[in-house]
């Protein structure tokens, strides 16, 4: 079930007074909180080809050294005692216990989460000062972190020159908090943030939020109606004269241009893509490649694949439905059953299931691996 409250603090209050405005620190907001995962787990994570890691060394060969993983057993042997940061990504598609902490976030919808990234740190280990283009909420799974909230940043912030990381060249300070386990503290969109570790065995969890740059949108839509286009669809002349002026390019012509791309930018095109787009997998190397064999009526239960995100658009009794970047046309009833919840019993699925095609998508989804039994 997703939260209620983030601490004394109702989900109503915090999405009108905090989320995108202001940070929000939320003492005990998992009580008796104990982290899924130690350190020795998701250093053995980090081993692994699929897994995306990096080490941080605040005092490297240079400072505030990135390493890339998968890492080799003996690295984590020759490490300093002190000031490193091990941070692994989509934690929770790995660890099942990572990914229920998923459900708690959903008083927001799931076309907006990304992932989990877990890190751990040793005394004093830090990425630096930063800031962020989305969303996150920082759990402190184990041990400490202090946690210093500085200025609102953007893309013009001056950054140290010397490292892969982009630290704030600048950092000023407004709070400044100590998190224990079960504390978490939500940050918006481009406020500094400075995290570091309180004594060893330090582990925070990062739920993270999509949130495509205007560049990527326009770049990615554009390159998807574009794909539908044939050569046959060109620019034409406005019905007025074009004028004597050989070099002005007249107001008529701007707007005609302006007429022939919102001709292409319709409300379903539109939603088509960003269903499709806002659902793709992070890392389709983990996509499910074929999936269990029988009637999918026959199991008891179905549950996502970890790696899946689903999402719908509703139109009357009927819903597009987007998995993983594809579309399917389904009823409204079947889309919501299918997006309500992570694991549904196939008995509700069967009674959502109002035709044929209903019964063909819910056959292909189990086929495609995007569903289990």
């Amino acid at each position: 079930m997703p939260l209620t409250h983030l601490g004394n603090t109702s989900v109503d209050t915090f999405l009108r007074e905090y989320w995108q405005k202001k940070p929000l620190l939320i003492r005990n907001a998992f009580p008796d909180f104990e982290s899924p995962i130690d350190g020795d787990e998701l250093a053995g994570l980090a081993l692994e080809e699929d897994v995306e890691s990096r080490l941080v060394l605040e005092h490297g060969q240079t400072p505030w050294e990135l390493r890339q993983g998968p890492f080799e057993e003996h690295t984590f042997s020759h490490l300093p005692n002190s000031h490193w940061t091990l941070l692994v990504q989509a934690v929770d598609q790995w660890v099942p216990e990572v990914q229920a902490l998923l459900a708690d976030f959903r008083f927001l919808p799931d076309w907006r989460l990304d992932d989990i990234m877990v890190s751990y740190a040793t005394d004093q280990g830090s990425v630096g000062p930063h800031f962020d283009y989305y969303d996150v909420f920082l759990l402190q799974g184990s041990g400490k972190r202090r946690w210093r909230i500085g200025q609102q940043c953007d893309s013009q912030s001056p950054r140290v020159e010397g490292t892969a990381l982009n630290i704030l060249k600048d950092f000023y300070p407004e709070d400044d908090w100590v998190l224990n386990p079960g504390d978490m503290l939500y940050i918006p969109p481009g406020v500094a943030h400075w995290g570091t570790a309180e004594g060893d065995d330090c582990i925070t969890y990062s739920i993270g939020f999509r949130a495509p740059s205007v560049a990527d949108v326009l770049t990615e839509l554009s390159q998807d109606i574009a794909s539908g286009l044939t050569n046959d669809q060109r620019y034409r002349d406005p019905a007025q004269p074009l004028g004597a002026t050989a070099g002005e390019i007249p107001p008529e012509t701007l707007n005609t241009l302006r007429a022939l791309i919102q001709e292409q930018l319709t409300d379903t095109a539109l939603a088509d893509w960003f269903g499709r787009y806002m659902t793709l997998p992070k890392y389709p190397e983990l996509e499910p490649e074929e999936g269990e064999e029988g009637d999918w009526q026959n199991f008891e239960q179905l549950e996502r694949h970890p790696a899946s995100r689903f999402a719908y658009t509703a139109d009357a009794d009927n819903a597009h439905l987007y998995v993983d970047g594809e579309q399917y046309h389904c009823s409204l009833a079947l889309a919501h059953c299918l997006c309500e919840t992570y694991v549904r019993p196939v008995a509700s699925l069967k009674a959502a299931a109002r035709d044929e095609q209903d019964h063909e998508i819910m056959a292909q989804l189990v086929e495609r691996g995007k569903l289990w039994g």
